[in-house]
């Protein structure tokens, strides 16, 4: 006879709670997952508070779920609490909770305790160069490093070398991530332009590393253990652009001079035609777009200035965008003669850009040897309004670097008339015209003096219009008077390369090999397995 079932229609439906409670168990557990690799700063969430709701969401099921079931099911309950495979069951559920929490302890404090025990990488990639240790050691505070650093760049490496410098620093060093894009006031007021730079702090002073290099960090620290007043001049009494005052059409060069400042520059405007000498505190000058010709006596104290190992960045636009006129240029005359640089009487037109006359230098164009270009790694750079610039390699007495450069998709365009609205579109004329690549920028260093110039074509490039761009322009700028200012003289020991050659193994240690993961192995196995199945066929 069958038995009848007595218990309600509802308790065959109890098994839900369990269901909806076992999910809740796994969202809890990626959830949480998640949240340790963003604690970790592996991962950047677009909204980590909704990522933080949803945990607790998924956490509030799973407690529902389970008492739920256990107000339906009590009695199930108390068997599953006080059976056998409860009691074996919980014995183990502590170990392995025991040995999650000593693992995960461990880890967070070696973590957070970086301690370097040895370095066994065979290009001791792990060890600081003894110029970045003994800076270390003479840190009179604690320096705190702030990388900026965006989800499109990896941290990786970066992570790596912070977490050495720590662990060499006792004590005396520490670092965080911040998203630019997710905290742009942040990165405004520490004066980053760029994805991947530093902001070093130690007390009230700071300084920005251009990239999270050892060499870079190292300048850096050293700049802020050891002060000192840099002075940058820009030059005015020319229709210069300001780099105080921002003006309607954003042409200005307030952000250039923020920046400057940021990193500790003295920024001040000086009028040669007043003042009739250079002052002695100048590092640099910097001349940016002046709209009429530097006279003959200013140059020749610029001249002076030079020889005695100061430095000049110029940005001279387009004749046609000045009042030069048919005016001489003893300026542009200075760079053609003394640092082999000429400024061409030309307008660059470039195919590469949706708008020509935006010309283009790409970031395969840099010079990757030179320290102004060398850093600034992918990120293109911009030229709108430019004339181009030729370079005298064979100048005897100056070590000369194009920057940057077209492609060959342009040329230096003369008949000013066709960039009219008449005259539109501009052609190249073979015969009056130079076709690209086209140098766009560039340096030079007199090996007597060391006085050093930067030229770039225009001055456009620096202008708050795109200076925070998010290209490579401010880099450039930033870069071009850090190198005039001979910011670039500190070096690190170079670490000696490791060769690695390939060495096909033998035939007689292939069929070794072979004979050990295709025969030994397995054998040993299957010895071990007749092995026991004997044993136990003895023991019946």
């Amino acid at each position: 006879m069958k038995k009848k079932n007595t218990q309600p229609a509802w308790r065959n439906y109890t098994f839900v709670a369990l269901i909806v409670a076992l999910l809740a168990c796994i969202s809890t557990a990626l959830l949480g997952a998640a949240k340790g690799v963003i604690a970790l700063g592996l991962y950047t969430a677009e909204s980590p508070e909704r990522l933080t709701n949803a945990l607790w969401v998924s956490l509030g099921l799973l407690i529902i779920g389970l008492a739920v079931y256990a107000f339906l099911e009590p009695a199930k309950v108390q068997r599953f609490l006080t059976g056998r495979q409860a009691k074996y069951g919980g014995n183990t559920l502590i170990a392995v909770i025991a040995f999650t929490l000593t693992l995960v302890i461990v880890n967070f404090l070696a973590f957070d305790n970086p301690t370097q025990v040895a370095d066994l990488t065979e290009e001791q990639a792990n060890t600081l160069a003894p110029e970045m240790v003994t800076a270390l050691e003479k840190l009179p505070e604690k320096v705190t490093a702030t990388a900026f650093f965006t989800q499109n760049r990896s941290r990786e490496s970066a992570e790596q070398l912070f977490g050495n410098i720590k662990a060499n620093s006792k004590d005396k060093f520490d670092y965080e991530f911040v998203d630019p894009n997710r905290d742009p006031q942040r990165a405004r007021e520490a004066g980053i332009t760029g994805d991947g730079k530093v902001l070093l702090q130690m007390g009230d002073r700071s300084e920005i590393a251009a990239s999270a290099t050892e060499s870079e960090i190292l300048k850096a620290l050293i700049r802020l253990i050891n002060p000192e007043d840099r002075v940058v001049y820009f030059l005015t009494g020319h229709g210069e652009r300001d780099p105080e005052q921002i003006n309607e059409d954003n042409t200005a060069l307030t952000r250039a001079g923020t920046t400057l400042k940021s990193k500790n520059y003295g920024v001040k405007s000086l009028s040669l035609l007043a003042e009739n000498k250079i002052p002695e505190d100048a590092d640099v000058i910097i001349i940016a777009g002046p709209q009429r010709p530097i006279s003959e006596k200013e140059v020749e104290l610029l001249r002076g200035f030079l020889n005695g190992g100061g430095a000049l960045v110029v940005m001279e636009d387009p004749t046609i965008l000045t009042n030069f006129g048919d005016a001489a240029d003893p300026l542009a005359a200075m760079l053609t003669e003394d640092w082999g640089i000429t400024l061409n009487n030309d307008f660059i037109i470039d195919l590469e850009s949706s708008d020509p006359r935006l010309s283009i230098g790409f970031a395969e164009s840099y010079d990757t040897s030179h320290p102004i270009t060398s850093q600034i790694s992918n990120l293109d750079s911009f030229f709108p309004l430019t004339r181009s610039l030729t370079l005298d390699f064979s100048k005897q007495g100056v070590e000369l670097s194009q920057l940057v450069s077209t492609t060959d998709r342009s040329w230096g365009e003369k008949n000013f008339d066709s960039l009219t609205e008449a005259g539109w579109p501009p052609s190249y004329d073979e015969a009056t015209e130079t076709l690209g690549p086209l140098a766009l920028a560039a340096a030079s260093e007199n090996l007597t003096t060391g006085g050093r110039v930067v030229v770039f074509g225009t001055s456009q490039f620096a202008s708050d219009q795109v200076f925070d761009s998010g290209y490579g322009n401010s880099d450039l700028f930033i870069n071009s008077v850090d190198w005039a200012a001979e910011q670039d003289a500190i070096g690190i020991t170079p670490k000696q390369p490791v060769s690695r050659v390939f060495q096909p193994a033998s035939q007689l240690r292939m069929l070794m090999l072979m004979l050990i993961v295709g025969l030994v192995m397995p054998g040993i196995f299957i010895a071990l397995g007749i092995v026991t199945w004997l044993q136990r066929r003895r023991q019946g």
